[in-house]
């Protein structure tokens, strides 16, 4: 029988994405529910014991453990880096090879490549707690496909379940992945918030209808298995920024729309209390056009949505004027529709007639515009900033709003770090090519 100590150093020494078929050390039922949620098993309500291999001695001395878990730990971190950076190089080349290299997208790649150093001071303060802190899981594993993996940012407390957000990141359906929700993800954390940033297929790894369907997988296994790691199934909110909003929505939609048919589902649209939508774009047919002109042309774009054909589908603004499923919004959670005013990347329009769509069938939505801001402003310049952040508090007090005890904190919470000198912040926002 393993004394505390032991099973304490084996829990931090265990690689955090093992599968089933690396188990074999007995651990205590407490400690196989956490494991089994992180093999991506759902059976989290057995209570029989799970094994579990370990690396190496079963005992060692305390300060030996220590040095070899941080050792292992260093060792995972350094492979996973390299595994992704592997991965999102070899896309790259790929993304290259239909995009052609042309004046514009020279530019562009300039532009983005000076954006980016601007704000590096607080890019690397956010990469350094994202691979070291512990209060966050990477690449827990959800699905069977390809970059089906999560990130979950956990609060430092474990006192009573926790709200969750459940976090689609944008990236043009090109560029998305999990780790661009990490600064979101820490600050809500502070607030005893966990967070799930899902990552998914981008093209031309996939196309629409995969990365819908990565997200609708990532969302089930956040409900079904959250619990383990001090979620309340109750308080899922779903979130989606740019093009993740878009996929969220879609996913949100294509759920109901499945369950109003009585359709076989692995989640369903009552477990979501929100559904928070950050500068996205709902209607494709209003968006080929102004997405060609910024660059993002209409052969690649068409490649993306699988032909003009899948428009309707994939336009969840258009879809509510489906009569069946326009029946199906009446399931769908109270939808908060966030945009800034002066958004080039996809207007403020976007939000603002799927904001009425959803009126005109009866759904419950609230549009909030925040003047003079750009797409990135609300989801990187002031989160950088530190300070106030009206969009982060107009998150967090929908989802604390019915525990008087974490508006409490909320209200005596210090304010945030600044993470990167305010010059650098606006000369990023000048040179920011979205």
């Amino acid at each position: 029988m393993h004394t505390p100590l032991e099973t304490q150093q084996a829990e931090r020494c265990r690689p955090m994405t093992s599968t089933v078929s690396e188990i074999e050390e007995v651990i205590t039922p407490e400690a196989s529910e956490r494991t089994a949620f992180l093999n991506g098993s759902n059976g989290l309500s057995s209570s029989e014991p799970v094994r579990r291999r370990v690396s190496g001695k079963s005992q060692v001395d305390g300060g030996g453990s220590r040095r070899i878990c941080r050792q292992q730990s260093f060792g995972r971190d350094i492979g996973h880096a390299a595994a992704e950076t592997y991965l999102i190089t070899g896309l790259s080349f790929k993304l290259l090879r239909y995009l052609g290299v042309g004046y514009r997208w020279i530019m562009k790649l300039l532009a983005l490549t000076c954006y980016a150093m601007l704000l590096m001071p607080g890019f690397l303060q956010v990469a350094y707690m994202y691979f070291f802190s512990p209060q966050v899981r990477r690449s827990v594993v959800y699905g069977d496909q390809p970059r089906n993996r999560l990130d979950l940012y956990l609060p430092s407390n474990n006192d009573g379940m926790k709200p969750v957000v459940v976090f689609v990141t944008g990236g043009a359906w090109i560029i998305g992945y999990k780790a661009w929700g990490s600064l979101l993800g820490m600050q809500l954390a502070e607030r005893d918030i966990i967070v799930a940033c899902v990552d998914y297929r981008n093209f031309p790894q996939g196309t629409i209808s995969d990365m819908v369907t990565d997200a609708s997988q990532g969302i089930s296994f956040v409900c079904n298995n959250i619990s383990a790691f001090g979620g309340d199934p109750n308080r899922i909110y779903l979130m989606g920024q740019s093009a993740g909003a878009h996929i969220a929505a879609c996913a949100l939609l294509e759920q109901a729309t499945k369950e109003s048919k009585g359709e076989s589902i692995a989640w369903r649209v009552s477990q979501i209390k929100a559904y928070f939508g950050l500068s996205g774009g709902y209607n494709l047919y209003n968006l080929v056009d102004h997405f060609h002109n910024r660059g993002l042309y209409r052969s690649i774009f068409l490649s993306i949505m699988e032909g003009e054909e899948s428009f309707e589908k994939f336009s969840p603004e258009v879809r509510l004027k489906d009569p069946i499923v326009g029946k199906a919004a009446s399931m769908l959670p109270p939808i908060m529709l966030f945009h800034g005013s002066s958004d080039y990347s996809i207007p403020c329009d976007a939000s603002k007639t799927f904001a009425d769509a959803l009126q005109a069938v009866g759904a419950k939505v609230e549009l909030i515009l925040y003047s003079g801001k750009t797409h990135t402003d609300l989801f990187l310049q002031d989160p950088l900033r530190g300070g106030k952040d009206e969009l982060f508090d107009d998150i967090v007090s929908v989802i604390h709003a019915e525990d008087d005890d974490a508006l409490a904190k909320d209200s005596l919470a210090p304010p945030r770090k600044r993470l990167v000198p305010e010059l650098l912040l606006k000369l990023a926002r000048e040179v920011s090519p979205f």
